[in-house]
C-alpha cells in the first residue's frame, strides 16, 4: 500500500496516526502493510509528518505541486489548489507513490479532525504487482 499524507500547519504525529490507522482499518490494512508514503513538498518541514515517518521507519517522498497537479484523482479541490497549487495533496501523492491509476486507489481522501483541531488526510492507493 502507498500512504498520501496532508495536514494543516503543526498538526502533531498523533493526530497523523490515528488518521493513519483510521484510514487503513477501512480497507482492512496494517501499519505493516504500508510500503510508500508521500505528500506535498510544502510540507517537508512538518515535525509531525517526520515523527509519523521515523516510528515507523517510513521514508517519505515528498512532490512538487506541479507533479501532484497532473495526476488524475476523484475528488479535486479549488480550495486545495489555492493554497499548494495543486487540486490534491494526498490522493494524487498515494497514486504517484504507488505509480498506480486511479483505478488503484481504495481509499479516498479520508479527512480527519483530530482532538487538536488540527486536519489530517490520508489516500491509499494499492501498488500494482
Amino acid at each position: 500500500m502507498a500512504l498520501g499524507l496532508g495536514c494543516d500547519r503543526g498538526t502533531p504525529a498523533t493526530t497523523l496516526v490515528w488518521a493513519v490507522v483510521d484510514a487503513l482499518a477501512r480497507c482492512g490494512a496494517t501499519l505493516a502493510d504500508v510500503a510508500a508514503v508521500a505528500s506535498i513538498d510544502l510540507k517537508a518541514d512538518e515535525p509531525g509528518l517526520h515523527a509519523l515517518a521515523d516510528w515507523q521507519g517510513w521514508t517519505i517522498r515528498f512532490y512538487p505541486a506541479a507533479a501532484l497537479a497532473v495526476v488524475p484523482v476523484p475528488h479535486p479541490s479549488e480550495t486545495v489548489r489555492k493554497y499548494t497549487g495543486t487540486p490534491s495533496v494526498s490522493e494524487a501523492a498515494a497514486l504517484l507513490a504507488a505509480g498506480a491509476g486511479m483505478d488503484q486507489l481504495i481509499v479516498e481522501k479520508l479527512k480527519f479532525r483530530g482532538p487538536d483541531g488540527r486536519n489530517a488526510t490520508v489516500s491509499i492507493a494499492r501498488i500494482p504487482q
